[in-house]
């Protein structure tokens, strides 16, 4: 099974996220995962785990075109030359001489900046060059809401593929996902299972143990319904293993409806309009 991007290039269904994997123990986490079936993952500058995966995709054995990589360029990265030299690094970094996917990992370098409308366009500029000499197989962004992405487009020659925000049961950013179901951007869930204070809700627990499954399972489905693509990470090979496993069943409509109008639940304080909340 795969999602089809709006440029025609093909997503495997099941992604995974190195960020924080197993802070310190990244390279056999990955391995791992290779090991479970994963062929999908997600990385960035900011995460340093690009040089974790590149060496792990070599030890598998497997050829580069097995796997499906994406990256992002950090908040000082951002610029026409500044993302140019930050893909050159992530390449090296990962050990190979293409990507099936970078990202801009947010939209304004910090608060004060006022010209990040007119950086994100020179940002994007040049991940277009980078996408049509064939050094990317698609372009898109991560953390971007509409008001973000206005600007951008205005300019963009390249629509965007994706855009990665933070998506689970408690925090669904309902105008954001919406905008980009409109304009053909595929939506993926950072965070998907929205940490422990979203599975130890006490309705999700008790939707889960209706379902049969464990509250991370029910959080990943509720995703993939609502047409998101969920990127969980896991440190253990059986959650690896359960992560795959959320096509097995489905949440019924009433359901679906419980947890899209449930309190806001589960979110890390990160918003790129504000400082972030320390939420403890």
């Amino acid at each position: 099974m795969s999602y089809e991007l709006n440029n025609g290039v093909s997503l495997p269904v099941f992604g995974f996220g190195t960020y924080k994997a197993a802070d310190g123990n990244s390279g056999a986490v990955i391995q791992e995962a290779i090991r479970a079936g994963y062929r999908y993952f997600d990385t960035a500058s900011f995460y340093e785990t690009e040089g974790y995966l590149g060496e792990a995709m070599r030890e598998s054995g497997l050829p580069r075109e097995q796997f499906f990589i994406a990256s992002k360029l950090w908040k000082t990265e951002m610029g026409y030359q500044e993302a140019k030299e930050a893909f050159q690094r992530s390449l090296s970094n990962l050990g190979t001489d293409y990507l099936d996917l970078y990202l801009i990992h947010w939209p304004r370098p910090d608060l004060e900046r006022t010209d990040w409308r007119e950086l994100g366009q020179d940002t994007w500029r040049a991940m277009e060059e980078l996408y049509r000499e064939g050094k990317i197989r698609a372009i898109g962004l991560s953390n971007f809401l509409p008001q973000h992405m206005e600007p951008l487009l205005k300019k963009a020659q390249v629509m965007p593929a994706v855009d990665q925000l933070e998506f689970h049961p408690g925090y669904t950013q309902e105008a954001a996902v919406a905008y980009c179901k409109e304009k053909g951007i595929l939506v993926q869930a950072w965070s998907p299972l929205g940490r422990a204070r979203v599975l130890k809700d006490p309705m999700i627990l008790e939707m889960a143990e209706q379902y049969g499954v464990s509250a991370a399972k029910l959080c990943l489905r509720y995703v993939y319904q609502r047409g998101v693509q969920p990127l969980p990470k896991a440190s253990s090979y059986e959650r690896m293993l359960e992560n795959q496993d959320y096509l097995s069943f489905e949440i019924s409509k009433e359901d679906m409806y419980r947890i899209s109008t449930m309190p806001q639940t589960g979110w890390s304080g990160e918003h790129p309009d504000r400082e972030r909340v320390s939420l403890g």
